[in-house]
């Protein structure tokens, strides 16, 4: 047992050292390359084997030509060790320089390219390398949808710059010509007065209800309510436009089935759809609405008469400030084109979601929502 403890201390003594100054000199390559650092623990590793394997062969007495002996097998194999740990950590380089290519074009706007080899030397790297692919795509989507959003808000900012500066001016010539006394009828001037205020007011709340929903600061307050009589009460709230555009609202196949929403925010979104689909079914044409129940939600429908809107426009329909055209002169209607817009940021709130498809002699508006 004395021999063997001797020999132990022995092995552990040289090995000890070797491995030291192999630590200091790899403290020295901690900025170098993978390789470098590779090759370099490989040669401290092998080195205080040998150093430990020498030290007790000394220890040994063995003879000249027998240390020799054990020391060119060590020799030996550390450079048979040293090469194959050079040739396993090439590909281990390879994954790290790949990585790093991914991560630098993560920065750089087009999506990041996918390293060039499938399979990963480590089973680490190779999760990292899929971990940084999603980043990617998960950045190219976010960038689309800022631009998309940039987009937007320039061209909500176009059209409501227009729709302000229009009634602003006419409220001013009207004011001027009421100071000079030139109106020989001033009533009709404060009628229309009132009228373009209400509809500058219209406008405001439309922009800070759409602020809102973007700015994901809608505060909503569910309660279980029929959805029936939430329609009802926007198809009341209607009556008096479309009986002054000669449109016929009707309601068709009203189901009373239970939601739970926001009532008010929720009466707002169906008022949008009922307005908007008034405003463009000509005179003496009639609006649908409809409320049914299909693979556990509730749909509530608005069908128009208004023609249709092309294929090319149907997905931009709920886009802030669309309004089918690309010409930029104020609704008639009055509107900012922010209703639809404001309609899908109340479903959506709600867990839901609103299409629209064309049905031949005009466009078919449905909301979809959990049902309750």
């Amino acid at each position: 047992m004395k021999d063997f403890a001797l020999i132990c201390l022995i092995a552990a003594g040289s090995g000890l050292g070797v491995t030291l100054l192999g630590l200091l000199g790899l403290r020295a390559l901690r900025n170098r390359s993978l390789s470098v650092a590779l090759a370099a623990m490989s040669v401290v590793t092998i080195a205080g084997m040998a150093a430990g394997t020498v030290g007790v062969s000394q220890a040994m007495l063995l003879s000249s030509h027998d240390l020799t002996v054990v020391m060119v097998v060590c020799a030996v194999s550390a450079m048979l060790a040293i090469a194959v740990a050079m040739v396993l950590g090439r590909p281990v380089v390879a994954d790290v320089r790949a990585l790093r290519g991914t991560a630098r074009a993560l920065g750089g706007g087009p999506p990041p390219p996918a390293p060039p080899r499938q399979v990963s030397a480590v089973a680490e790297l190779a999760e990292l390398g899929r971990e940084l692919e999603r980043a990617g795509v998960q950045l190219a989507e976010s960038r689309a949808r800022e631009r998309a959003v940039e987009h937007a808000r320039r061209e909500l900012i176009a059209w409501i710059s227009h729709d302000l500066r229009t009634p602003l001016a006419g409220l001013r010539a009207m004011a001027e010509a009421l100071e000079d006394g030139l109106p020989e009828d001033p009533a009709r001037y404060h009628r229309r007065i009132r009228t373009e205020v209400d509809r500058l007011s219209g406008m405001v709340d439309d922009l800070f209800e759409l602020s809102r929903i973007q700015a994901g600061a809608l505060k909503l307050s569910p309660a279980r309510v029929s959805l029936y009589d939430l329609v009802a009460d926007a198809m009341a709230g209607t009556e008096e436009l479309a009986r002054s555009r000669s449109v016929r609202v009707a309601g068709e196949d009203m189901a009373a089935v239970p939601v739970r929403v926001d009532g008010r925010e929720m009466s707002r979104a169906l008022t949008n759809l009922l307005v908007n689909a008034i405003r463009h079914t000509p005179s003496d044409g009639t609006v649908a609405v409809g409320v049914r129940t299909a693979a556990g939600e509730v749909v509530v429908s608005v069908t128009d008469a208004c023609g249709g809107i092309p294929e090319e426009d149907l997905p931009r329909v709920f886009d802030t400030g669309w309004r089918g055209t690309h010409a930029r002169t104020p609704s008639p209607a009055g509107g900012a084109g922010l209703g639809l817009a404001i309609v899908r940021g109340i479903v959506e709130a709600h867990a839901g979601r609103v299409a629209v498809a064309n049905t031949g002699t005009g466009c078919r508006f449905e909301v979809r929502l959990p049902a309750g």
